[in-house]
């Protein structure tokens, strides 16, 4: 159980009585409120997977006491507080937060916070209004309010799917185990006996993923050293989902190709001016990460000497063009783990 942006974990000795820091709680459950929802596991050691041996939570009031410290401190927050035992009989406290799905939550004096990776951050004035964008991309993914009953699925694509959990390496067996149903719920490809927007974007047939209000579009456009544009591929008509629309990219554009010859001691090697590792990781990027709720093509740009991908919406929450490559955020956490399949 390691921290992150799910989890965090506190000693016992967080519990103070009268001196308990609940600024500090609070501020931790509103983060992960705005964010995708959380525990916090009081009585675990940050680097513990379990609390210490023989470990007892003396004070039974003190469930009541912090959902009362929460409560008293927080706006639009809902927790569920519990005292459980781990499989060493050890006691902990664990503090379920629900996610917030529809408004933002803050403190009562008005201060706001989101989960970032495993980081708690303030939000600024400024930011509040791509707070909210990025909350309707949390729950973008597992909306059925297109109300597509599961039956009107694209079977080859559905079968595909299927085919690709079960053959591979990195999905564990206890996934493969589930029956195609099941499957396909715990991917959130279907919920409730329609398919949610993932599901229609990734397995659903043409028409409905033509309805989304923002399916991806990709524009392919190659200029000369001038900068004009001499060639265009574009990827609009709704018929493949992601997976095959970063096929069809690697597949038919002949610029990947293209290479030059270098001396290699005695020999001569090629190197490719694209590396297809390179383009397949950008693309595969630009579909994962756009933003599904707003509008904007994705564009790749070939000029004669640099290439350039364009996704829309911005970078997502907590990331900048400082820490980018550092800092790991997923904006659509379930179309991430179907492309990691």
């Amino acid at each position: 159980m390691e921290e992150g942006k799910l989890m965090d974990k506190k000693s016992l000795r967080f519990l103070k009585g009268k001196n308990t820091d609940w600024d500090e709680l609070a501020k931790d459950c509103i983060s992960f409120a705005n964010a995708h929802g959380g525990n916090i596991l009081i009585g675990i050691e940050d680097r513990d997977d379990l609390p210490p041996e023989n470990q007892k939570i003396e004070d039974k009031n003190i469930i009541e006491i912090i959902h009362k410290n929460i409560a008293q401190r927080t706006i639009n927050v809902a927790v569920i507080v519990t005292l459980e035992a781990a499989i060493n009989r050890a006691e902990y406290i664990r503090i379920n937060i629900i996610r917030n799905v529809q408004t933002i939550a803050s403190t009562t004096d008005g201060r706001l916070y989101v989960r970032v990776a495993d980081e708690c951050k303030p939000v600024m004035p400024d930011e509040i209004v791509r707070l909210a964008a990025e909350k309707n991309a949390f729950i973008w993914e597992e909306l059925t309010t297109k109300y597509v009953d599961k039956s009107n699925a694209d079977e080859k694509k559905k079968m595909d799917f299927l085919y690709d959990i079960r053959n591979s390496s990195r999905v564990s067996a206890f996934v493969k185990e589930k029956s195609d149903e099941e499957i396909l719920e715990y991917y959130e490809f279907q919920k409730d006996n329609y398919l949610t927007n993932l599901g229609i974007l990734w397995i659903g047939q043409r028409r409905d993923r033509s309805s989304l209000l923002f399916a991806p579009i990709i524009q392919l456009i190659r200029y000369n050293d001038k900068e004009e544009k001499v060639w265009k591929f574009l990827l609009d008509d709704f018929y493949l989902n992601p997976k095959e629309m970063l096929e069809s990219i690697l597949r038919d554009i002949p610029d990947w190709q293209e290479s030059m010859e270098i001396p290699d001691w005695a020999y001569r090697k090629n190197v490719p001016f694209y590396p297809i590792e390179v383009i397949r990781e950008l693309c595969a990027n630009a579909l994962v990460h756009r933003t599904y709720t707003t509008r904007g093509d994705i564009f790749i740009n070939i000029f004669h000497d640099r290439l350039e991908i364009h996704s829309p919406g911005l970078l997502p929450y907590g990331v900048t063009p400082k820490n980018i490559l550092s800092k790991s955020v997923r904006r659509n956490e379930n179309l991430s783990k179907v492309f990691l399949i």
